[in-house]
Formats: structure tokens, C-alpha cells, sequence
């Protein structure tokens, strides 16, 4: 019910209306009165995010974020080491604007081939309340390098430069994180269990932990090198059946490229596959730069890529030993050990409940590293 003081302002616009030469006006102050009595319309807050600045030669988008909620939000970046705008996703613990005195932990989750920074969605997990985690558009056959061939239809693509020397300072700039690598992890699938191993071995400055979830981690295999083929040379049809390393239907890997354009020859001749050998996870040489990084590795064996993977895994875990350097390795087999979802393949079906059994490790090696 209307109070007397609304019903006499509601019976002084009417009169207002009743007095104004055109129909339209008299409409507008009839909308005026009405007002009087509903208020202005209702609109919904949006979530506030951390505003960044940029930086480390990452420029944002204007007017691109996407704000999914107050800790999952997208930003939008151009950089002068890849070609187009690039997504990056962040995840902040619940408790992260409400202490704002407390520095955090920080994940790097990399996405498979034909992946997106959304993926990360299908693996709740990810957005733990121990850390903040960040997941930078990897490309949908990027394999996290700096590529022989610059002047492809993908045109600049040193996705290792835009990830370890642009992205990890700039975040460490503009939100509050421990920036150092006790605190700090690299973790991916597919392709992006091959950057996470890659990145550790390259970067140890930087990452103190590194998990590889069905990765192309052994480049010594022709299968692995077949698989990095597939995507240059966006092989989809048969090559899409087999692999579900994105959340969504496989579309295909963006424009063909040169085989060579990504890691030079991938054939033995002449030391023609040398690039392919200088940055194989699985390479001697490149494990003994992992010693004091935290290691786990999953797979399953089920399917024609997880059979490959298990194998490449294996590998790498049997040359860590003989290194002396502690790993943890889960073949889950079939998955029936790891979750009813699993079913031993190259999906999310698998990785969703290996990243929730691995996240809390994470957590708990942060804290005792202090």
C-alpha cells in the first residue's frame, strides 16, 4: 500500500501529465509518476576483480575481461611474442580479498591441444582455497615453445617466452603471491603435462613443483612425435576421435603448418632432430635439473594415446630412479583405482579426479615449504 506523502507526489505528476501538450510528453511524466512508486530498476552487482596493470610487454584488452564470479575471471593480453589477443584465467582462494595482508601460493595449469583456458572448469579441483591458480592460454597446438618457424599462419608463437618471462612476473606483480618456486607449481594434461615437465626442467628458478597428467613427455617415441605432427598439420577426422584433451568437441588444431615448424625435423638423420632431442622431458640431461623439484605423474593405459603415455611415463619415472631423484607416479590402468568417472582414457573423465587427488598434495607441500 502507497503512504500518503507517495499517493499526493503520484496525484501531482497526473496532473503534470494532464497539462503537457503532446501525447509523448504526457507518457514520459506518467512513467515519472509510476517511478514514484516502484524506484529505480534493480540491476545485479558485478563481482569486483583485482584491477591489473601492465606490463613485463603484456598489454590487456580493454573492455575483454570476463568476470565468471569474484575469484574466476579472464583477462585479455596482447603480446609483442605471439600473434593476436591471448586469454589468461585466473582462480583466487575464497579467502583471498578478505585477507588482505596474505601472500599465496600460485598453480600454472597448461591445457591440452586443441584446449582452452576454459577447460579448467571441467576440473574443480583447480580452484582451491589453498592458492591461487592460473591458467595462460597455451594455443591449440602452441606445445609450450618458442617455435623454429615464426612466419606461419600462426604467424608469432614463442609461447615459452610469453609464459615463463611474461605471464609468471606479471602475475607476481599484480596479485599477492609468494613469489618464489617453493611456492610455486607448473601442472598440465596432454600437451600440457609436456609443458609442465618441459617448463620445470627449463625454468627450476622458477617452479619447486611439477605434475604431468598423460603426457607427451618422451620425445624419443615416433608416436609422441607423431602426435605433435598431428596438430601442425591439423590432422582431425580420425586424429579428433582419438584424443579429448579440450572440454569441447575436437574442432581441429588451427592452421596447418610446416612439420617442421614447431621443433625442426622430427626425423633422425644427420642430427636433423636435434631441437626435438635438446627439449625432450625425458632426455637424461634434462631430468637432473629436477632435482629438489617436487614430481608427480599420472596416466592411464586405456585407448590408443594413454597407451603411449603410459609408456612415455614410465620412462621418464624409471630414469628419475635412476637418477636418484624422488617422483610419485600413479598409473591408474583403467581407472577403476581412480574415480567411477575414469575410464583409463585420454579425457577429463580421468584428469578431473587426478587433479583432485593431487591438488591437496600441492597444498600441503606448499605449507611445508614454509
Amino acid at each position: 500500500m502507497s503512504s500518503p506523502r507517495s499517493t499526493g507526489r503520484l496525484r501531482a505528476a497526473l496532473s503534470t501529465a494532464g497539462r503537457v501538450a503532446t501525447r509523448a510528453t504526457a507518457a514520459a511524466a506518467l512513467t515519472a509518476a509510476l517511478t514514484v512508486l516502484s524506484g529505480p530498476a534493480a540491476h545485479a552487482d558485478t563481482p569486483t576483480v583485482p584491477a591489473f596493470t601492465d606490463g613485463f610487454g603484456l598489454t590487456q584488452v580493454a573492455g575483454a575481461t570476463e568476470v565468471h564470479s569474484a575469484t574466476d575471471f579472464t583477462i585479455t593480453v596482447t603480446s609483442g611474442q605471439l600473434s593476436g589477443p591471448h586469454r589468461i584465467r585466473i582462480l583466487l582462494p575464497a579467502g583471498y580479498a578478505a585477507d588482505p595482508g596474505k601472500r599465496w601460493p600460485v598453480a600454472y595449469f597448461l591445457h591440452g591441444g586443441g584446449g582452452t583456458v576454459d577447460d579448467a572448469a571441467a576440473a574443480p579441483a583447480l580452484h582451491s582455497d589453498s592458492m591461487i591458480t592460473v591458467v595462460p592460454d597455451g594455443g591449440l597446438k602452441g606445445w609450450y615453445a618458442d617455435w623454429l618457424m615464426q612466419n606461419t599462419a600462426m604467424g608469432a608463437a614463442n609461447w615459452q617466452t610469453f609464459h615463463t618471462e611474461q605471464v609468471v612476473p606479471f602475475i607476481d606483480a599484480n596479485l599477492r603471491t609468494r613469489a618464489d618456486r617453493a611456492h610455486r607449481a607448473v601442472l598440465g594434461m596432454s600437451m600440457g603435462g609436456y609443458g609442465a615437465l618441459h617448463y620445470a626442467e627449463a625454468r627450476p628458478d622458477l617452479f619447486g613443483q611439477v605434475a604431468s597428467l598423460s603426457g607427451g613427455i618422451d620425445f624419443g617415441m615416433a608416436e609422441i612425435r607423431a602426435a605433435v605432427l598431428a596438430t601442425e598439420l591439423n590432422v582431425t577426422g580420425a586424429w579428433c576421435a582419438l584424443s579429448t584433451s579440450g572440454t569441447g568437441p575436437c574442432t581441429g588444431y588451427g592452421p596447418y603448418v610446416d612439420s617442421d615448424a614447431i621443433f625442426g625435423s622430427p626425423y633422425p638423420v644427420f642430427g636433423a632432430d636435434r631441437i626435438w632431442n635438446a627439449v625432450n622431458p625425458a632426455a637424461p640431461a634434462n631430468l637432473a635439473r629436477l632435482g629438489g623439484t617436487g614430481i608427480t605423474l599420472y596416466t592411464g593405459n586405456q585407448g590408443l594415446i594413454d597407451h603411449f603415455t603410459e609408456i612415455a611415463t614410465a620412462t621418464v619415472k624409471a630414469r628419475l630412479d635412476g637418477l636418484g631423484i624422488p617422483s610419485r607416479f600413479v598409473d591408474y590402468g583403467n581407472g577403476a583405482s581412480l574415480s567411477p568417472t575414469c575410464d583409463g582414457g585420454h579425457n577429463y573423465g580421468c584428469w578431473a579426479p587426478a587433479l583432485a587427488d593431487y591438488v591437496p598434495r600441492l597444498a600441503a607441500a606448499f605449507t611445508a615449504a614454509g
